[in-house]
């Protein structure tokens, strides 16, 4: 047994995960790695604030998100890790002053953050993923990833077929169009500009060949959390939620036009993701009615769509084993 530490570093988010990984009998006979977690956490950080209008990141949010890395550095300690591997993602990507945030994070970690490329963050969404769907969900999945400063759209059965990482995020759609509210005007720029986002994706991923719709990360959990009448944050009811077109668009329209203290009480809302979710909300709304929207095209009836909480966190820990 192995015991790893990941990392993922995100536009808005940082969480951590340590887990033992075993070896399981998979399909066919083979054999897969299992992750046993033991400790998984997230810390709200806002690591690209202003990021996609400045170019840099800001010192206040670098200070911010080595503070969460302070803190994950003594629970590693404490529980003992065989490796660790830090993944920084779109915030990070974009920002001409990265190598200083890196060098933070190695003087308080010990290892360097690798700054992916949106290939390899798409890769690993997908194989955090497919871990925890069943393997008789009609294929080929696509695992949408919806962050603060990227979206991954990824499609494969076993493996990756056709990906894309898309510049539109939670924070950034914020950002350029949200930052003084939600009205009608703004909404429909947001979705204009969001459309016209996925127009070029659909380019590289053919989403009329989609046999199950999967969602993961932070939106989408919190999203589902709504649709499911949750109180407080239940990941066991969360993983694995198979929700209708209906239930998904309702909760939708709750994270759009409810105002912000609103949401800000919600028991299973992370504080700081209140004031971008309408924007995340936005974004999954859209994909989700590209992707009916396309199967419809070939015959193919998409009128539910599934939730997970495994992502890319677990294809950090998995990419270990």
């Amino acid at each position: 047994m192995t015991r790893v530490a990941a990392i993922d570093c995100g536009t808005n988010s940082i969480r951590l995960l340590v887990a033992d990984a075993d070896w399981e009998e998979g399909p066919s006979g083979t054999r897969v790695p299992r992750l046993h977690d033991l400790t998984r956490q997230m810390r709200i950080v806002r690591l690209g604030q202003g990021v996609d209008r400045t170019g840099v990141l800001d010192p206040a949010a670098i200070e911010r998100t080595l503070e969460a890395t302070r803190e994950y550095a003594e629970m590693i300690d404490r529980l003992g890790a065989d490796s660790i591997r830090f993944v920084s993602t779109s915030a990070t990507r974009d920002a001409s002053n990265r190598e200083e945030f890196v060098e933070g994070v190695r003087r308080v970690l010990g290892v360097a953050p690798e700054v992916v490329p949106g290939t390899e963050e798409a890769a690993l969404s997908f194989r955090g993923a497919v871990s925890g769907v069943d393997p008789a969900a009609p294929r080929p999945l696509l695992v949408v990833d919806i962050g603060g400063g990227s979206t991954e759209l990824v499609l494969g059965s076993a493996t990756v077929e056709q990906s894309v990482s898309i510049d539109m995020g939670s924070v950034r759609v914020t950002e350029k169009f949200l930052q003084a509210g939600v009205d009608r005007h703004s909404e429909a720029a947001a979705v204009s500009w969001i459309d016209a986002q996925l127009d070029a994706a659909s380019n590289r991923v053919d989403l009329s060949r989609v046999g199950t719709l999967v969602g993961v990360a932070g939106t989408v959990t919190t999203i589902t959390a709504q649709a499911l009448g949750l109180t407080s944050y239940q990941p066991e009811r969360i993983d694995g939620a198979d929700l209708t077109l209906e239930e998904i668009d309702a909760a939708v329209r709750f994270m759009v036009e409810e105002p912000v203290p609103v949401k800000a009480a919600l028991g299973f809302m992370p504080q700081g993701r209140e004031d971008v979710i309408a924007a995340g909300a936005l974004i999954w709304s859209r994909v989700v009615a590209r992707v009916v929207e396309r199967a419809a095209t070939r015959g193919h009836t998409i009128d539910h769509v599934l939730t997970s909480e495994h992502d890319i966190l677990d294809g950090i820990a998995l990419s270990q084993v």
